[in-house]
């Protein structure tokens, strides 16, 4: 739904299936519920996930046809999408394969332009749209110094072509679409300050000379071109992970003229430790270490000092002496305590107020996925949760 602050919708991640008949279905039984709740005399967005599969059964037949069909009668439309995940997603173990295929290799460029293509003939005209994507690879894959900026290198050259692909479309169609990076917690990109220095250092060098050399225009047009298409997904709850400051972030990307295409609604989980605690709270902890997804956590030492775990279980191992914990669990929203632990909610609540007072994206969208995987006291229906965090997200952005 468009709101003043911008289009809020929920990532269709949360639903399992990885088929396009699956999503369709699972689109067709829970959207139409949430949109009479939130949005029922007015368009709603969605912010559709396609994996890799269903991204080529939607062009097959007349899939297409029939979906752009439905978006009619139901009064939606499709404004971002998520390209992160390329495969299973639910219901087996994802872990550190949420990041394959990286971008070093041909496999996540093609599924990504194929989802620009489908972006492309779902985009209401007028309406920029964009499509969220991994932060280059999982740097744990990488053994070496050189191995990493060898990685690097390969993925910002695949990234350069997105923005080729991107310029010819709105070239021959007029519609402005854009790839929205998301660093996450051991990402090759994981915070806001890595992401602008690999855009000023590395894509924005890289692509000047691959536009200049290629279009013959000037560095300046190249600048523009790749500034317009290669954009930031500010995750708040991967932000939170790692206690950065929402505001200078916000405001260094302005400064440096870089856009953020998409801002992504999430809370993790954090919870301070004292001289008291720290068996209770690592026993709260414990109810949330499931083997689906990677459940990084940052330690932050007395001294203000970092720690990184890659996953829950080598936190809980630790016997480090620390103040505090964030660790990547998308809980809803609406919640702010869980007993011991709590959430992150007030980053949300900070980066709301930022975009309510200078809007710096037009795109918003909910993004809490692991309803199946949280504790069994938390979970409550599909449709409900997603009209609850809505609910939520729409009176403080109204607000």
């Amino acid at each position: 739904m468009e709101l003043y602050a911008g289009h809020l919708t929920y990532c269709t991640n949360i639903h399992a299936g990885e088929s396009w008949a699956a999503h369709f279905d699972a689109l067709q039984q829970n959207f139409p519920l949430v949109k009479s709740q939130l949005s029922p005399d007015k368009p709603m967005g969605i912010g559709l996930r396609l994996s890799n599969q269903a991204s080529i059964e939607i062009l097959l037949g007349d899939n297409m046809f029939q979906f752009k069909q439905w978006l009619q009668q139901t009064d939606a439309y499709v404004f971002t999408m998520n390209g992160f995940p390329y495969g299973g997603f639910h219901h087996i173990q994802v872990k550190d394969q949420v990041h394959a295929p990286d971008w070093t290799t041909t496999d996540r460029l093609a599924y990504t332009l194929r989802l620009f293509r489908i972006l492309s003939a779902l985009l209401p005209p007028g309406m920029d749209g964009g499509i969220s994507t991994s932060p280059l690879s999982y740097r744990h894959w990488y053994d070496t110094d050189n191995e990493l900026a060898q990685a690097r290198m390969a993925a910002t050259k695949n990234i350069v072509l997105v923005a080729e692909e991107l310029h010819m479309l709105k070239q021959q169609t007029g519609l402005t679409m854009h790839l929205d990076i998301e660093p996450e917690p051991d990402g090759l990109l994981e915070t806001g300050g890595e992401f602008i220095d690999w855009y000023q250092d590395e894509l924005l060098p890289n692509g000047i000379q691959h536009f200049t050399e290629k279009l013959g225009i000037a560095a300046k047009d190249a600048e523009e071109i790749i500034k317009r298409h290669i954009t930031l997904c500010y995750d708040v709850c991967h932000f939170a992970i790692g206690y950065e400051p929402h505001q200078a972030v916000i405001d260094e990307l302005a400064e440096k003229g870089i856009v953020a295409g998409k801002i992504q609604i999430s809370a993790a989980l954090k919870a301070t430790f004292t001289d008291n605690n720290r068996m209770e709270v690592l026993d709260a902890f414990r109810k949330f270490d499931e083997p689906t997804y990677l459940h990084q956590v940052i330690a932050r030492r007395p001294d203000g000092a970092l720690i990184r775990y890659k996953d829950l279980p080598d936190a809980l191992a630790a016997e480090d002496e620390v103040a505090e914990w964030r660790a990547h669990f998308h809980v809803p929203v609406f919640v702010e305590d869980f007993d011991l632990l709590q959430s992150t909610r007030s980053d949300i609540e900070t980066v709301l107020s930022i975009q309510q007072k200078q809007p710096f994206t037009r795109h918003l969208e909910v993004e809490t996925y692991t309803w199946g995987v949280l504790p069994d006291a938390l979970k409550v229906p599909i449709s409900q949760s997603i009209i609850r965090e809505l609910e939520w997200i729409k009176h403080r952005l109204n607000n």
